[in-house]
C-alpha cells in the first residue's frame, strides 16, 4: 500500500509504464510489456494479478484477494472495481470468502462497473457503465444494470 501510494503514483504518463510494470513485477504480478496501467489504479495484491495486453484505467480498484486475470485487448475503464472477496453470510462469524475473476480477450468493462467474485467475463463481452456483475457474462454479449442483465448480442463489423 505504501508503494502504491508513493512510487507507483509518481510514475505519471506513458513514458513511465516500465516503472509501474517493474514495481508490480517485483511483487509477483505477471504483466504483458504492452499493458498500460494508469498510476491511479490500486492493485491490492500484485502476486494475484495477471494482465495481458490491456488497459487498466484511472481510479480503478483491483481488489484481488484471489487471482484476477485480464486478457489481451481488454479495457477496464475508469472507476471500475474488480472484487474477488466477500463474506459467507450463512455463517454468523461471516468469514472471508474468495473466488477468482477472469476477464477474457477483447472485453470492455465500462466506467464505474463492479465485477464480483467468481465471475468470468467471456470473450468480446461489454459490461456497461455502472453495471454490477455477479454472474458470468457470455461471450460477445452486452450487459448492463444492477444486477447486470443481457442487453443484446455484440456484433463486430
Amino acid at each position: 500500500m505504501v508503494i502504491n501510494a508513493t512510487l507507483f503514483r509518481f510514475a505519471i504518463g506513458g513514458s513511465f509504464k516500465w516503472w509501474r510494470h517493474g514495481l508490480l513485477k517485483a511483487f509477483g504480478a505477471k504483466i504483458d510489456k504492452d499493458a498500460y496501467i494508469y498510476p491511479s489504479c490500486k492493485i491490492f495484491m500484485p502476486w494475484n494479478f495477471v494482465c495481458g495486453r490491456a488497459c487498466i484505467g484511472p481510479d480503478t480498484n483491483i481488489y484481488n484477494k484471489d487471482m484476477i486475470v485480464i486478457g489481451n485487448d481488454s479495457v477496464i475503464s475508469q472507476g471500475s472495481f474488480l472484487c474477488t472477496a466477500g463474506h459467507d453470510t450463512a455463517n454468523l462469524m461471516m468469514p472471508l470468502t474468495t473466488a477468482p475473476i477472469k476477464i477474457s480477450d477483447h472485453v470492455w468493462i465500462a466506467a464505474d462497473a463492479f465485477v464480483g467474485m467468481g465471475v468470468t467475463v467471456g470473450e468480446g463481452a461489454i459490461v456497461g457503465a455502472r453495471a454490477a456483475v455477479f454472474k458470468d457474462v457470455d461471450p460477445w454479449t452486452i450487459v448492463g444494470g444492477n444486477p447486470a442483465k443481457f442487453i443484446k448480442k455484440r456484433i463486430v463489423k
